[in-house]
């Protein structure tokens, strides 16, 4: 969907994306946002009170608190850990819904005022509406959901679906869908858009990868039920 990134640049992205989640997972250890979660907001709370218990010990002058130390350290270590693990997921997902964001707004479609015009007028693909008409050529990216009504061209859905091979769409048939975000790499088609701006396939994915949350353990449900 978009170019590769050079390794430097997602070097600093990466960089970047740990500085977030490293924020994010002392800001989950307030009790209030901790309580989202019971198992981690109970383990927080033991934590808590193994570190009181650990320090009250010290204070009085107990020598065998080296172990009271270590289960305080585990204890400490798996609420980060866990905290770390859901806000990494949560920045992923962010960093990702950002990217296709970025993409879809870069986008330029090329308008037609009819489908036996020979002149196009660039746009931004955000702001073409159901019913308009696009001429997409070999290299250009498909401005939005809609069904070809003239050609026939190879598109690449790699960035949807994952598969490497080239799909053949064209008009007529059951063969005739194209998807915004995808990319023509031979040939030409005049596509005529179907879904407003907001409703195409690539915004439910945005809107899906923005939503996305860290999958529960098997255990992390079992404690909660």
């Amino acid at each position: 969907m978009t170019d590769m990134l050079s390794p430097k640049r997602s070097q600093k992205m990466n960089w970047a994306l740990y500085r977030e989640t490293l924020v994010q997972t002392f800001v989950k250890l307030n009790p209030a946002q901790a309580i989202k979660s019971p198992i981690m907001w109970v383990m927080e709370l033991t934590a808590i009170g193994a570190t009181i218990l650990f320090l009250h010990n010290l204070y009085a002058g107990r020598s065998d608190v080296m172990f009271e130390l270590q289960l305080v350290i585990w204890l400490w270590l798996t609420v980060l850990f866990g905290f770390f693990a859901e806000a990494l997921a949560e920045g992923r997902g962010k960093a990702q819904a950002n990217s296709l964001r970025a993409s879809q707004k870069a986008n330029v479609a090329k308008k037609m005022d009819s489908i036996t015009s020979t002149q196009v007028r660039k746009i931004a693909a955000a702001d073409l509406k159901a019913g308009d008409i696009v001429f997409i050529e070999a290299g250009d990216l498909i401005p939005g959901d809609g069904e070809v009504i003239e050609g026939i061209a190879s598109v690449d859905e790699s960035a949807i679906t994952g598969e490497s091979a080239p799909v053949i769409r064209e008009s007529g048939g059951d063969r005739s869908a194209v998807t915004g975000g995808t990319k023509v790499i031979s040939d030409h088609i005049k596509v005529k858009i179907t879904q407003d701006a907001g409703h195409s396939f690539l915004d439910r994915m945005i809107k899906l990868v923005e939503g996305a949350k860290r999958q529960k353990t098997p255990n992390e449900i079992a404690l909660n039920i």
